[in-house]
This record gives structure tokens, C-alpha cells and sequence, in this order.
């Protein structure tokens, strides 16, 4: 992968297809290739870029003190550096927040947005549902087997797992992921603490002239239901639910998922991808 350098930080990324850019973020201690069921299709007709966040991957940087802010602002720098004038960016759990942030910082260098399966910050995680807490600890402690199985469950519903095969699913996440289910970065742990300690619901309001969509699985127990009902009604965005998905839905819908991106893209006017 190539990479560009920043003040501060070596940002490591992918770009495949040609037309329209599409920005990917990913969440917590998954790298840009997470983003792959959405890149191998979108990329026939448009210019996918997706990247490691700073301290995962192949991305190198100064992770002591990390922030939304931190990582908003390498993907604004990396879109400097690649001479992408507007893009639609498309952002995943903590990859949404950054999403949010970085329309902020720069509306007008954002042709839409789509979020997905994420929040309007911390404050959305103070109250974890019991599955989340019991999952979560599960996939940190005991044997390898019992993390692997308890991490694929906090991702994909129970029936999904039963109806595909677990072992089946998992082999695929990890596919996906490139790395064990039960073996998480060192990094993650200090991307929860900077989305924990960032909310941004008070400005999202100078966000409503954007086109934007949510979606999002009606039995995530991460970025719940609820969290993304109100992250909609707060951009007067679209939200697009699955009834029977969860945290992981652009994996398990990847198709779906790519459709609705599709007719999203294609209803906003877009001006020629490079600035010069």
C-alpha cells in the first residue's frame, strides 16, 4: 500500500476504480481493507480510497495523545495530498464520528455523507447494553475459541451465525479484517478512550445542508438502535434500518448496503474529482 506524510503522522492507503471519490473511515481496530465488500463493487465506477487510521495497519504516528480531532484531520490531509477537491465519505461506528468531524471541519470539501452504525460521540456509550458488557468482556478473556466465537457475536445476530455456520462467518471476518478475531491492536483501546471523550451532538445542526443518510442494524448492541435513530433526526437524514443486522452490517448486507451508497452517490451532483 502507499503512503502519504503528514506534519505529524504517515498515513498508509488504497484507491482503486475512477470516477466520483468515495472516502471510506473505518471504526476501532479495523484497518482501510475492513472496507472491502464496499471497494470491490463501488470501485467499477467510482474512485474508492479507503485508509489505516493513524497506529493501525501500515499508518504510523504520534498515538499518545489521540483524539476524533487527531483522525479527522488525517483524513482531511490525506485528501490534500491525493488532490481530492469534494468526496463522499462514507464512515463506520468510530470511522462515523470521524465522518461527523470532518464534514465539520470542512463542509466544503464533503460531496455527501453516510454513516453507519455509529453515534453522535461518547455520550452514547455511557450506558453499555448488558450484551454489550457481557460480549465484550467475553472476547477479551478465556480461551481463544471463546473470544473468537464471543467478538463474531457482538458483530453478527446469533440466528445470522446459526443459519451460515459460525465457524463459516468467522473465517470470513477474519478474511476481511486481515488479523484473528480474538487478537484486537494495541491501538483500539486508545481509539475507545477518544471516542468516549468526544461528542459533537450540539454542533451537528450546521450539518443539515449536507446530504446524508444513516444506516444502520436494528440489533447492534454497540452503535444501538436508538443512538442512530437520534443521529438522523439530529442531521434530518434518511436512516435506512435492518431489522435482522447488526454491528457488522456492511459485511452481512454488503450487497444491500452497496446499493443504497450507490443511489445515494448518484443523487448529488458531482464536480471533476482532482483540483487541478
Amino acid at each position: 500500500m502507499p503512503s502519504i506524510k503528514l506534519d505529524d503522522v504517515e498515513i498508509s492507503y488504497a484507491e482503486s476504480g475512477q470516477g466520483p471519490v468515495v472516502l471510506f473511515v473505518q471504526g476501532v481496530g479495523l484497518e482501510g481493507r475492513a472496507w472491502s465488500p464496499q471497494t470491490r463493487e463501488l470501485s467499477r465506477d467510482h474512485r474508492c480510497i479507503s485508509f489505516d487510521n493513524r497506529g493501525l495497519g501500515a499508518s504510523r504516528g504520534d498515538t499518545r495523545v489521540l483524539s476524533v480531532e487527531h483522525m479527522a484531520r488525517d483524513a482531511l490531509g490525506l485528501l490534500d495530498a491525493l488532490r481530492v477537491e469534494r468526496a463522499h465519505v462514507v464512515g463506520h461506528s468510530l470511522g462515523g464520528v470521524i465522518a461527523q468531524r470532518l464534514a465539520l471541519i470542512a463542509p466544503e470539501r464533503i460531496a455527501s455523507l453516510c454513516l453507519m452504525c455509529t453515534f453522535a460521540g461518547g455520550r452514547d456509550l455511557r450506558r453499555p447494553s448488558a450484551r454489550l458488557l457481557w460480549l465484550g468482556t467475553r472476547s477479551r478473556f478465556g480461551s481463544i475459541k471463546a473470544r473468537r466465537l464471543a467478538f463474531a457475536r457482538l458483530i453478527m445476530p446469533d440466528a445470522y451465525l446459526a443459519a451460515r455456520g459460525a465457524e463459516v462467518v468467522m473465517a470470513e471476518l477474519e478474511e476481511i479484517f486481515g488479523r484473528p478475531l480474538w487478537q484486537g491492536p494495541a491501538i483500539a483501546d486508545a481509539q475507545l478512550r477518544a471516542l468516549r471523550s468526544h461528542d459533537q451532538r450540539d454542533q451537528l445542526h450546521h450539518l443539515a445542508a449536507l446530504r446524508c443518510i444513516v444506516l444502520s442494524g436494528r440489533l447492534d448492541p454497540i452503535a444501538t438502535h436508538a443512538a442512530n435513530t437520534a443521529l438522523a433526526a439530529s442531521l434530518q437524514a434518511q436512516h435506512h434500518v435492518w431489522d435482522d443486522a447488526s454491528h457488522a452490517l456492511p459485511i452481512q448486507y454488503a450487497h444491500a448496503v452497496n446499493e443504497v451508497l450507490r443511489a445515494h452517490f448518484a443523487a448529488v451532483p458531482y464536480p471533476a474529482t482532482h483540483s487541478g
